[in-house]
C-alpha cells in the first residue's frame, strides 16, 4: 500500500517517511548490508540473507500493491537513512494482523526516525482495520522495547536464548504485540 509523504524536523535534522518506490531497490539492498553490519539488534550478520536489486524491486512492487503490507522509508537529503516493513498475511485465519520490523542508520539514530516510521505503520495498520501488530526484539535493545510500549505494544512472550551473538553469549528474543480494539 502506499501512503502520503510525511515532513519531520527533529533536532535540527529535516526528514521525510514515505513509501517505498522501485526505484529505491539498489540504495535498500546496499544500505540493508550496511544496518545489518552496524549492530546485532538485527536478526541477521552483514551479508546474511542478502537481497539484491530484483529482490528489492519484486517485494516493493509487491508491497506497493497489496492492501496487507506496507514499505516505508526514511530520506535524509535525498538519502534513504531506515526503512520498516509491515507484512499481513492472505490467510484467513491470520488477515487480522501484520508483522512489523525497522531498522535505521546508526548515524542517525536519537532524531525520532524509527519513532516516526512506526508512528506512520501504526497509523496505517489501524486505518485498514488491522486488529494487530506483531514485533520481535532483542532483549537488549531497551530504547526500542521502550518505544514498543509506548505505542500500546505489551510483551506477549520470550523466546529464551534465541539469538547467539558475537560475544558468544545467548540473548532472549521479546515477543510483543499491539491489539487495535478500536476495529
Amino acid at each position: 500500500m502506499i501512503i502520503n509523504n510525511q515532513e519531520y524536523q527533529v533536532k535540527g535534522l529535516n526528514y521525510s517517511i514515505r513509501s517505498a518506490v522501485e526505484t529505491d531497490a539498489e540504495t535498500l539492498s546496499e544500505l540493508r548490508l550496511q544496518i545489518d553490519g552496524e549492530t546485532e539488534y538485527m536478526d541477521r550478520e552483514r551479508g546474511e540473507g542478502f537481497i539484491d536489486i530484483a529482490g528489492f524491486e519484486q517485494l516493493i512492487k509487491s508491497d506497493s500493491d497489496s492492501g496487507r503490507n506496507l514499505f516505508l522509508v526514511a530520506v535524509v537529503d535525498g538519502r534513504i537513512v531506515g526503512y520498516s516493513r509491515c507484512e499481513g498475511s492472505n490467510l484467513k485465519r491470520l488477515s487480522h494482523k501484520v508483522e512489523f520490523g525497522i531498522c535505521v542508520l546508526k548515524d542517525f539514530w536519537g532524531y525520532g526516525i524509527g519513532r516516526n516510521l512506526l508512528k506512520e505503520s501504526v497509523t496505517w495498520a489501524d486505518f485498514n482495520g488491522m486488529k494487530k501488530m506483531n514485533l520481535h526484539v532483542l532483549e537488549i535493545n531497551t530504547k526500542a522495547i521502550q518505544l514498543y510500549e509506548k505505542f500500546g505494544f505489551t510483551i506477549e512472550g520470550v523466546l529464551k536464548n534465541d539469538k547467539l551473538l558475537s560475544d558468544g553469549k545467548f540473548y532472549n528474543t521479546i515477543v510483543m504485540g499491539r491489539w487495535n480494539s478500536a476495529n
